[in-house]
This record gives structure tokens, C-alpha cells and sequence, in this order.
């Protein structure tokens, strides 16, 4: 882009770059700029993904993001090959606790997966498009089927701490005011301009996991339900949870919808599920609060149930 500047005894014409530049003109007189950060092309994209795989012998066609405190599913990948974000080029870094911030590949069930220990959040200050681009790495590397799990409150009364609940829809807080990963020029080798959603959760899958639930006797604390992404880090205010309930909300938190709606756009099939790790404040009268340590713990406490969940799934896939 050209940036015209009216300076005494011409115009002077300087190109912007999408990041934060200098024009100078005579004795060092100088004007900055700043533009948002450029989105990488497909070929930048390409070349994320050539990079992994040429770290690793495997070739995944499962890919499974943990959520906050659900990292443990990947301690347990054999022959595993980890590779931390750090190393990977233009890549984005995970910041929050919980997540350790790794790709880890190998065989779960006698199964080649790749594993993302740690995702990256609005919060953290990226953009939607930046926190669904491992998605579209995964793609190119040939992903077909998308696991994604992460840490949530119940806005639903029925639901207890500790139960999974199977994804079935989602609203997406931030993209009804306007914010869409896929917001942009869109990339046609990836997908179409105006993709569907309404299929976002892969009822096959949903269906395979009730039917390993009941197997394992998880029946008693496995829902299915509507999950409802904020922007955060703010945890939500008592109106804020009252009118998500109304709206068809389940359960509450603050990730996993842009990498659902980069997945469906470029063809990958999804399977989602929340560990509900607190109940939501209803009530002004209520002494109770939420943080992140809450949430951890009870990531800790039924880790093992959802490696066992995701394990089966993937070995009967």
C-alpha cells in the first residue's frame, strides 16, 4: 500500500508495511505508522506446515487441541516426537497456564495424532485469524478429523462439576458483533467465502462417543449441549451468564470456536466436548467466585476418564 505525504517542496510517496516503519525526509525528520499485523498466505502457511512434518516421521490424520488443564491427553501419545512452539516459525505462543505450549506427534490407540498441549486464546491479545491458524497448518499437513476439548462453566442447572459435555452447536459472542476468523480476504484453496455451520459438530462422532460412554460407565456425568464463546479474560458477569442461558446456552468459555469454524471451512470434520470445571454465578447473593486455579484442579481430577474417552474414539475411528 502507497501512503502519499504532502511535504514541502513535493509529495513525497512512501510504501507501508504491515508492521511499524519510518518515512524520513531531510535532517531525520520522521513519521511513524503502525498497521495491523499481516495475515500469512497459504504458501506461509505451506511452508508452517512443511516444517513440521519434516520433524517428524509421522503423518497424522487426527489432530486433538487440549484445553486448559486437559494437556495430560498427550503425555500419554506413544512414540511421541514434541516440538514446542518456540521452534516453529511464525508461529503464535500460548501464555496462559495449563497449557504447556507443544505439538506432540505419535500413535494414541494405534492411531498417528498430532496433539496441540496448549491453544491460543483472544485474550492473549491475537486475532481471531491467529487463533485458528494451527487449523489451517493442520490441513495442509492432512488432518481430516479435528478433536477439540477445553475447560468451561455450566450455565445449565442440571449440569454438575466434572461432567463432559458433548458439543452439539455453539454461538459465537464474538462473531455476532462482527468478529469471524475467517473476516477477510478468503483463501478459495481453503474454502469457501460464506461456508455453513450448521453442521459444525459431526453428529457420527457425537453418536461414537455416547455409545463409548455408556461402555466405559461415564452415562452418569456425559451431557450434549449448546457451548457459547466469550472474548474473556474477564470471567462473566451474573447478567452476562443470566442472558447466555436464555439465549440456549449450556455451558460458557473462551475458546474453541474460531479453530471449529477454520476446521468446517476447509473440510475438516469436528468433534468437540467441555469439561464443565465450575458452575457460573447466578445468584447476587452468592459468596462463591470462579478462577483458574478451579479450573486446573478439576481438569486434573477427570483427566483420566476424558483420555479414556478420547482414546477409544480415536482407536475406532
Amino acid at each position: 500500500m502507497w501512503l502519499y505525504l504532502r511535504t514541502a517542496p513535493a509529495l513525497r510517496r512512501v510504501w507501508l508495511r504491515p508492521t511499524v516503519f519510518q518515512a524520513t525526509r531531510g535532517r531525520g525528520v520522521k513519521v511513524y505508522f503502525s498497521m495491523a499485523e499481516a495475515r500469512p498466505s497459504y504458501e506461509d502457511i505451506q511452508k508452517i506446515s512443511d516444517f513440521l512434518l519434516s520433524k517428524t516421521k509421522h503423518r497424522p490424520k487426527i489432530a486433538v487441541i487440549c484445553g486448559s488443564g486437559l494437556g495430560g491427553l498427550a503425555d500419554v501419545v506413544e512414540d511421541q516426537n514434541a516440538i514446542d512452539y518456540t521452534e516453529i516459525p511464525n508461529f503464535p505462543r500460548s501464555t496462559v497456564p495449563g497449557h504447556k505450549g507443544r505439538m506432540v506427534f505419535g500413535l494414541l490407540a494405534g492411531k498417528t495424532v498430532v496433539c496441540m498441549q496448549g491453544r491460543f486464546h483472544p485474550y492473549e491479545g491475537y486475532p481471531l485469524w491467529k487463533v485458528a491458524l494451527p487449523v489451517r497448518v493442520f490441513k495442509l499437513m492432512g488432518i481430516e478429523t479435528l478433536f477439540v476439548t477445553n475447560a468451561a462453566g455450566a450455565l445449565n442447572s442440571s449440569f454438575n462439576v466434572g461432567d463432559i459435555m458433548l458439543m452439539k452447536d455453539h454461538i459465537s459472542m464474538p462473531g455476532l458483533a462482527g468478529d469471524n476468523p475467517l473476516k477477510g480476504h478468503n483463501e478459495d484453496r481453503f474454502g469457501p467465502r460464506f461456508p455453513a455451520v450448521s453442521d459444525a459438530y459431526n453428529s457420527e462422532l457425537r453418536q461414537l462417543a455416547r455409545d463409548i460412554g455408556k461402555e466405559l460407565g461415564f452415562e452418569s456425568f456425559m451431557q450434549e449441549g449448546v457451548y457459547v464463546q466469550v472474548g474473556g479474560p474477564s470471567y462473566e458477569t451474573i447478567a452476562e451468564c443470566k442472558l447466555l442461558r436464555m439465549l440456549g446456552g449450556d455451558c460458557v468459555g473462551m475458546s474453541t470456536v474460531p479453530e471449529v469454524i477454520a476446521a468446517r471451512h476447509c473440510g475438516i470434520r469436528v468433534f468437540g466436548m467441555s469439561l464443565v470445571t465450575n458452575m457460573v454465578v447466578m445468584d447476587y447473593d452468592a459468596k462463591v467466585t470462579v478462577n483458574h486455579e478451579e479450573v486446573l484442579e478439576t481438569g486434573k481430577r477427570r483427566a483420566q476418564d476424558m483420555q479414556k474417552l478420547v482414546s477409544k474414539m480415536i482407536g475406532q475411528l
